[in-house]
């Protein structure tokens, strides 16, 4: 999608950056044979969906008007495929 902006929000590179780093440290754990602190580490990456999510409802995200799905190209009916 050349030319669009998805994705490059505060609130999606927050979420991300958190997501990363709870997966990263969830991977160094698994190697130490700690399943205390693998699983905390999972929380910390569906930490960084509900932080991301909180951040984009506080206008810190792409709107749903700029997103590329949401726009409309014309008038005209979609193609059809032929069958």
């Amino acid at each position: 999608m050349a030319g669009s902006s998805h994705g490059h929000t505060p609130a999606a590179w927050t979420g991300v950056i958190i997501a990363f780093i709870g997966f990263c440290a969830g991977g160094a754990f698994m190697v130490m044979s700690q399943p205390v602190g693998f699983w905390a580490s999972m929380g910390v990456v569906l930490l960084g969906g509900v932080v991301g999510a909180v951040m984009r409802a506080m206008g810190m995200g792409q709107p749903k008007s700029n997103h590329p799905v949401h726009q409309v190209t014309g008038d005209r009916e979609p193609a059809r495929a032929q069958g």
